[in-house]
């Protein structure tokens, strides 16, 4: 059951696309959210370092105006999702945190069910179009699922299961089923696109829909052979009109080389939907 959400705060549209999806999944299972925003000091150093003598000095007075900034920025979102909050009839508390971004996030995931954040999160305040690389460095590393999110809003009620077989793929399924973040009123597509042995693939849907069955969750099944996985699920995903595709984190091997399986990456480069996954 979720009792505590995070919702990673951030200046792009995505965040409140991510809020309003968190709100949701309150509203539906009582759990409190927390709105964190981290100023990211590893950034702050990085842009303010400097070379050559008498650096320091401007360097200092650089990373101090940095600073600043990052922390006005962070106090303008909490203060945003404060409000928006207020007037939604939802237990929540606000976290204003300094460090590397991704590592506060996991830090507070020790003690939260579920994460919501924006595909494409940039916690460098003062630089918001900077790449950080906060989302791959916290799937990698995350102890909980996580939902993560474009810029437009869908309720969810039809989900794609992308399922290879895989350990973080199995997981990402039991959290869907187990957390029930969405609900009972979900209509599941599972799809496997595998290459060789369609025996095998269908193997695999089968005994997945069994385990939804006893979840109380029925499902349809689609095996599809392929050699590209990430193009056949995108386009079953817009031929079910998906809302939530769910898939395995680390299933092959990584989202702009870091941590997500290339499929994953391609899911969140590539597609608008709103994507469940797991460790």
């Amino acid at each position: 059951m979720i009792k505590r959400i995070i919702v990673a705060l951030d200046s792009d549209s995505d965040t409140q696309v991510a809020t309003r999806h968190a709100t949701e999944i309150a509203h539906r299972t009582g759990a409190r959210i927390t709105g964190l925003a981290v100023v990211d000091t590893q950034s702050i150093d990085s842009s303010a370092r400097g070379g050559g003598i008498g650096s320091f000095y401007y360097a200092e007075k650089l990373k101090s105006k940095l600073t600043e900034e990052s922390r006005e920025a962070a106090r303008s979102l909490i203060a945003r999702f404060e409000k928006y909050m207020d007037k939604q009839d939802v237990e929540h508390v606000e976290s204003v945190e300094e460090g590397v971004p991704f590592e506060r996030i996991i830090e507070d995931l020790k003690y939260h069910d579920l994460l919501v954040i924006g595909k494409d999160p940039h916690f460098f305040y003062a630089h918001p179009k900077k790449e950080t690389h906060t989302l791959a460095r916290v799937v990698k590393n995350t102890i909980s699922p996580t939902l993560i999110v474009g810029n437009s809003y869908h309720e969810v009620k039809n989900v794609v299961v992308a399922y290879d077989g895989s350990a973080s793929a199995a997981r990402s399924v039991q959290s869907l089923v187990q957390l029930r973040p969405f609900g009972d009123d979900i209509s599941i597509s599972l799809l496997n696109v595998y290459h060789g042995d369609s025996n095998e693939s269908k193997l695999l849907l089968e005994l997945l829909s069994k385990y939804l069955t006893a979840h109380g969750f029925e499902s349809k099944s689609r095996s599809m052979e392929g050699r590209k996985p990430d193009e056949e699920i995108i386009k079953y995903a817009t031929e079910m009109k998906a809302d939530l595709i769910v898939a395995g984190a680390h299933a092959v091997s990584a989202i702009k080389r870091m941590a997500f399986g290339s499929t994953t990456s391609a899911l969140l480069n590539d597609c608008d939907t709103p994507l469940f996954v797991d460790c």
